[in-house]
């Protein structure tokens, strides 16, 4: 199947996807930042909770513990994956599932990066939580996490998924 023409114009879609995941990650974190104090939680089911938590972690805290070196690292980490990002969307916005991906990921990055810079954290506060995690996460709390997260998850999936299509059609010529 031939490829859309590459560059700016045809890449536009996702990076609008992308600007769109920010903009919802940023509006519900400010609305946690608005309603809640850290620690705060809403309980909503019996596993869901609507926290507000600080994580100047990566994913599942790693290195929150440093002595802030880590938000440097990890602003910087963003930057670079974010400009490749739009170097890979802009070389191949035709193909749909990895541009998707992309955005996804490029969105969510960019949402915990501008945390980053405001905040010195990332603002998560979705909490899951079922007594059959508890022997490998604290009370059985999956680590909150937030839009940006789930958006960078689901790039990642479409990632693989996209390239397992790829395998697929390239073992079967």
């Amino acid at each position: 199947m031939p490829e859309a023409p590459k560059g700016g114009r045809a890449a536009l879609p996702w990076l609008g996807w992308a600007a769109l995941v920010l903009v919802l990650d940023q509006l519900t974190k400010l609305l946690i930042l608005q309603a809640y104090q850290l620690g705060d939680a809403t309980a909503i089911t019996g596993f869901f909770n609507i926290v507000r938590a600080h994580n100047s972690g990566a994913a599942f805290s790693f290195l929150a513990g440093a002595s802030g070196w880590q938000r440097w690292l990890f602003v910087a980490l963003g930057l670079i994956i974010g400009a490749f990002i739009v170097w890979q969307l802009l070389r191949h916005p035709g193909q749909k599932l990895f541009s998707f991906a992309l955005a996804s990921i490029l969105g969510g990055a960019a949402g915990n990066v501008l945390d980053r810079l405001q905040h010195g954290y990332v603002v998560d506060f979705l909490d899951f939580h079922w007594s059959w995690l508890a022997g490998i996460f604290y009370r059985g709390h999956f680590p909150a996490f937030n839009l940006a997260d789930s958006a960078i998850t689901l790039g990642a999936v479409c990632l693989i998924v996209d390239e397992l299509r790829r395998s697929k059609v390239a073992s079967a010529k």
